[in-house]
């Protein structure tokens, strides 16, 4: 999940408490779909889904992604796996599983740089979620890699990003930064306390922080992005050639 720069409320593990998965965050969830004469009429999401256009058409990290998805048997269409809607505040993104959609916040997407990263950062999730048996709803150590994968491949934690949130450091930033954001996302979307949370991260985070699948490296910039993308395209047309 992506996160808006406001921390989610810690919840306390209560046995008696059924767990939503995080869907409260995303309340258009449950409503009737709108028509599109409607929906047109509302700013926030023409401007939702020209950024998401421009994302799919020119972002690399995005590119590489909806390629690789493709080569996996999973096709992502935009109208069909993406839904730009109002959120709550704290979110600016998700991955729903049950429908195999990405929920872009439509109220708290405003810049073109932040819809590449949130589209970027759910992908992987999609990704992961077509490449692997990922239970997201029971298995607390699945999400938590999914999250540490996201956070280390999408952008999240670049130097540029980290600085403007006011948090940066000299060695190990980077490592620091993907472990910190992915607890934060799982305690958005899971009732257990913060230290179940950083339990999860911390005995997955290797194994997850060095599995750098589609990319083969990471890509702490849009150059090394394209890079990533041309090699994958290379060594997509070597294995035809084999």
């Amino acid at each position: 999940m992506e996160q808006g720069e406001a921390a989610p409320p810690a919840a306390e593990e209560k046995g008696e408490e059924e767990d939503d998965f995080g869907y409260r965050l995303f309340p258009d969830r449950n409503k009737k779909p709108q028509s599109f004469l409607v929906r047109s009429l509302f700013t926030f999401h023409n401007r939702c889904q020209l950024m998401l256009r421009m994302t799919l058409d020119t972002n690399p990290y995005a590119q590489l992604l909806l390629e690789a998805m493709k080569q996996s048997g999973c096709t992502v269409f935009n109208d069909r796996h993406f839904s730009c809607e109002n959120c709550d505040g704290c979110v600016s993104g998700g991955f729903d599983s049950a429908t195999s959609q990405i929920v872009l916040c439509q109220n708290n997407i405003r810049q073109q740089s932040h819809m590449n990263r949130v589209v970027t950062h759910e992908l992987i999730h999609a990704f992961d979620h077509c490449r692997a048996h990922v239970d997201w709803f029971k298995n607390v150590k699945h999400l938590a890699c999914s999250e540490i994968r996201a956070a280390n491949l999408s952008g999240d934690c670049t130097l540029m990003n980290e600085i403007a949130r006011f948090k940066f450091g000299l060695k190990g930033h980077h490592q620091t930064c993907v472990r910190d954001r992915a607890i934060r996302s799982i305690l958005a979307v899971r009732k257990v306390s913060k230290e179940t949370a950083e339990k999860a991260v911390d005995e997955v985070f290797d194994a997850c922080f060095n599995d750098l699948e589609p990319f083969g490296r990471i890509p702490h910039s849009k150059t090394d992005a394209k890079r990533a993308y041309k090699d994958f395209q290379n060594r997509d047309r070597y294995n035809a050639n084999l």
